[in-house]
């Protein structure tokens, strides 16, 4: 069966009947406001970022992890608010993203993560730099019930790859790789879905072929080609991709400029959060050093935040005028998928 099948029909073994009403009402409500220009939400999250660790072991250049810039504490997640988290949404919940900012497999209790999650029926996925796949991490990452597992490879030698990757080995990507593709094999698993993410840059945007090569002789399920999310494009195009195909930036006669339209919506308000390991609500991933903070989840649940004043008064700034909030002016999904 087709990969890409085979994880959608995993998907859809998650709904039931209340998350896929929930999911009707984030819907309706988000049209509804659209509609009104005012923020009026129904319904609880279907999608769900928790951050395992803030720590990273690479020093990636546009990465606040990488770059050690966080003005907001570094930690863990631990346990026990975890499931505090978990106990408080998993009915409506359908989608668990286990990752934010860092290395999620620093954290020693991930595995226990996914666990916790995969007993409830959440759909639960992750990014990694696949530095850590041993032969017994790979194996136990199989058997925890994790869905969908992102690896980043952004080049097909370590000369391309280091320049982004700054401190990672390819080789320990390409071992990592074949540890959990080998475990997936001899234990019969379907899951994880396993996606080789490229991030398009100047440097290696020449070398698509060749990964595309590399990533069908490996026998992942999946490539992603991905552009990527530069702070300072207006006045540095060290990582601009010449081909503006591959680039969430135009050149114009004053530099760079983001290409997406800004306009004032946005339905990641609507869908779901980001809680960051210590327990901040924020709005989503490209709030990285958490200014928007609509409360504490260590401190109050998790619906008392999402319901609070805070949070709805932010959905009504993205309503009004989203180009007047920081973290949307350089927002875009910007993902492609190369088949």
């Amino acid at each position: 069966m087709n990969n890409n099948l085979t994880d959608g029909i995993n998907f859809l073994s998650k709904l039931n009947g209340r998350r896929i009403w929930n999911a009707a009402k984030l819907y309706s409500s988000y049209y509804v406001s659209k509609t009104l220009k005012k923020p009026i939400h129904w319904g609880m999250p279907v999608v769900m970022e928790i951050e395992p660790t803030t720590s990273c072991n690479l020093r990636c250049p546009q990465c606040p992890s990488g770059l050690r810039e966080f003005t907001r504490n570094t930690g863990m997640l631990d346990l026990p608010m975890y499931k505090k988290i978990i106990d408080e949404i998993h009915q409506e919940l359908t989608y668990l993203i286990l990752y934010f900012q860092g290395e999620p497999f620093l954290n020693k209790m991930f595995l226990e993560f996914v666990k916790y999650a995969a007993a409830k029926n959440i759909y639960t996925a992750t990014s990694s730099n696949a530095h850590y796949f041993t032969d017994e991490l790979a194996k136990a990452t199989i058997e925890s019930g994790l869905d969908r597992l992102i690896i980043s490879i952004d080049g097909v030698d370590q000369e391309s790859y280091q320049k982004y990757r700054i401190g990672g080995k390819l080789d320990k990507v390409l071992e990592g790789t074949q540890n959990l593709l080998k475990w997936k094999k001899k234990l019969g698993s379907t899951t994880p879905h396993i996606i080789w993410q490229f991030i398009a840059f100047k440097h290696n945007e020449h070398q698509i072929p060749e990964i595309k090569k590399l990533a069908k002789e490996m026998g992942v399920d999946e490539l992603g080609i991905k552009t990527a999310q530069i702070y300072d494009y207006q006045t540095s195009d060290t990582f601009i991709p010449n081909n503006e195909d591959l680039s969430r930036y135009k050149k114009t006669e004053n530099g760079y400029e983001i290409k997406n339209e800004l306009l004032n919506q946005c339905w990641r308000m609507w869908r779901g959060s980001v809680i960051t390991w210590d327990g901040l609500v924020v709005p989503c991933c490209f709030d990285k050093d958490a200014t928007h903070r609509f409360g504490d989840v260590s401190k109050e649940t998790f619906e008392e935040v999402w319901r609070g004043d805070a949070y709805q008064n932010f959905r009504g700034a993205i309503l009004r005028s989203r180009s007047e909030i920081d973290i949307c002016v350089n927002c875009s999904e910007g993902t492609k998928v190369w088949n």
